[in-house]
């Protein structure tokens, strides 16, 4: 499986086909789709352009999508730098008019099986998002059922972020859910590759990197994605 990261945390400066509002999410989505996409990753955003959980943004970035590209699962961030007050998290998701399919949870973060709890109470699927090998102990302790592990590479460096998406994904135990192998910045296209080698589910998109595998600048998301199948991905 194939998602498409569409936005993250990035501005027009970081891109300038980073989509933000609801309609540019609902279009790109449609376009990562007929690339090739099996799902997409977003980060609603406020009025003000903030990255929010708020009920009103998250239903409107959700709703936008399902109608643009019906049957296309739509996931969600929760990270602790959109709101880092877990009881807060909790709230909001309980608060929640519309359901995204899945949202992920950084496992090393404060009240992350919290968070976790109230997702799947909701009917929300849960992705566990591991960073390194210490959260895989963490996460070995969680009692909330699980769709997904995300083993998350951050090292800049490629033969770095290797080494850790092995170790990570050596510690994971075995018959658990499904894993989703990605990295972000310069090492996402060889452990994009390292994921298909292993036949694992990956993503890309300008959340995680903004050039193709070539170096050149990429044009936007369906344009990454179309990259990553070409690799083999999806």
């Amino acid at each position: 499986m194939l998602k498409a990261c569409l936005n993250g945390g990035l501005s027009r400066d970081d891109h300038p086909a980073v989509p933000i509002s609801p309609a540019e999410l609902a279009a790109d989505a449609t376009r990562c789709r007929a690339a090739g996409a099996a799902a997409v990753h977003v980060h609603p955003r406020d009025a003000a352009g903030r990255e929010s959980l708020a009920p009103a943004d998250i239903a409107a970035a959700v709703t936008a999508i399902r109608a643009a590209s019906p049957g296309l699962p739509v996931g969600v961030s929760t990270g602790a730098w959109i709101e880092p007050d877990p009881a807060a998290q909790v709230a909001a998701i309980r608060a929640w008019t519309v359901l995204p399919d899945f949202a992920s949870v950084n496992v090393h973060e404060l009240g992350a099986e919290a968070v976790a709890g109230a997702l799947s109470e909701r009917g929300v699927a849960v992705e566990a998002g591991v960073w390194t090998v210490n959260a895989v102990s963490t996460y070995r302790r969680w009692r909330v059922p699980c769709l997904r592990v995300l083993v998350e590479c951050m090292e800049p460096e490629p033969a770095t972020a290797l080494a850790t998406a092995r170790a990570i994904l050596a510690a994971l135990p075995a018959g658990g859910p499904p894993t989703l192998l990605h990295a972000e910045g310069p090492a996402v296209w060889e452990v994009l590759a390292e994921a298909v080698r292993r036949g694992l589910s990956t993503r890309v998109g300008l959340e995680d990197i903004q050039s193709l595998p070539d170096g050149s600048p990429a044009s936007g998301n369906p344009a990454l994605v179309a990259a990553a199948v070409a690799l083999g991905a999806g």
